[in-house]
């Protein structure tokens, strides 16, 4: 049996993104096969070098998504056919793909299949930044760089849930004016390394406790400066290209801060399945009952990979880029009722 499924070749001088047929995969030892429903889109997937995609490949992209169990692979026992579950599994832009049973997640029964897939790596991300490394507790001082991107969104939300206070930057102001009702309490317009002095007014001088820095290296400098004392910083992102920056060694030393990166690059699987479990436990019950909810910018059709990606990095809509996976078994059923 053969699927549509979207890939990069990395091999010529621009890389390459294109649809191809392709067979559709059996599930492993403890693994599932998905009938795709939705995938979202990732920045880090579409940079060739940096140590997110390799040059010189080929491979079947999307690394998060949502959809239907159709078989479990041996071993493979916690879920049943035709149950929802969300999760991170390589070839998410597939009609089909299969996932590890120990990442897969359950769908919340409020969650539509975009937001489902808007969830697995943004939430995943924002929950190692926040409660993992980033020890975010009630009362503190949250900033957020680029608050306005899936990542930044999923912080938002999920710092307002733990009862932390969430300054964001973003460089539209219709943006801010926007997550406001998702519980962002001070907005900065601005793309550039000028808010300290408004983050310090802000905290009464204090400074903040936890910094998310989804920009990069320009505002780097800056981002150290707002920081309090036993200040935290999560680089998650360099969207702005810069990817070295100062760092004022007489703050880190004084102030005893802490800076650290977020990537799954290099973790293994064991420590994937333990992080999918911290998850299920702490932040599965928030998208339940609605206290987060994703926050979804725009669903694409499968065929308009192209149109997504370009949204994706002109950052036109805060929140997840979804694409909705088409089947053909589906059109095909639809033709028959309508006729």
């Amino acid at each position: 049996m053969e699927m549509q499924s979207w890939w990069m070749d990395t091999a010529p001088a621009e890389p390459r993104i294109e649809m191809r047929g392709v067979p559709v995969p059996e599930p492993g030892p403890g693994q599932l096969l998905l009938k795709v429903h939705a995938a979202s889109l990732n920045r880090g997937e579409f940079i060739v070098g940096h140590g997110l995609t390799k040059a010189g490949s080929a491979k079947a992209i999307g690394l998060d998504g949502a959809g239907v169990v159709v078989r479990a692979g041996p071993g493979a026992s916690a879920f049943l056919p035709g149950q929802r579950v969300m999760g991170r599994f390589p070839g998410a832009l597939s009609e089909y793909a299969v996932i590890n049973e120990v990442e897969a997640m359950p769908v919340p029964e409020r969650l539509s299949w975009a937001e489902a897939a808007g969830t697995p790596i943004t939430y995943l991300v924002a929950h190692d930044m926040l409660m993992t490394q980033g020890r975010l507790a009630a009362g503190e001082w949250l900033l957020i760089a680029g608050v306005s991107s899936g990542v930044g969104t999923a912080a938002l939300q999920l710092a307002h849930a733990l009862g932390a206070r969430v300054i964001g930057t973003s460089g539209a102001q219709a943006k801010l004016d926007a997550l406001a009702a998702q519980g962002l309490d001070v907005g900065l317009c601005t793309r550039g390394p000028d808010f300290h002095d408004a983050v310090m007014q802000a905290t009464g001088g204090a400074g903040v406790d936890l910094v998310i820095n989804t920009v990069g290296g320009s505002v780097f400098a800056e981002c150290v400066r707002c920081m309090a004392f036993e200040g935290r910083l999560a680089t998650v992102g360099y969207v702005d290209g810069v990817l070295h920056a100062d760092i004022d060694l007489q703050a880190l030393h004084a102030r005893r801060l802490v800076l650290f990166g977020v990537s799954n690059k290099q973790v293994g699987g064991a420590a994937r399945a333990a992080a999918a479990e911290r998850f299920r436990q702490e932040v599965l019950p928030m998208l339940a009952d609605g206290r987060v909810r994703p926050l979804i910018g725009k669903v694409y059709p499968f065929g308009q990979l192209a149109a997504a990606r370009a949204a994706m990095e002109s950052n036109a809509y805060p929140g997840k880029i979804v694409i909705a996976v088409e089947h053909a078994d589906e059109h095909a059923h639809a033709n028959q009722e309508t006729t």
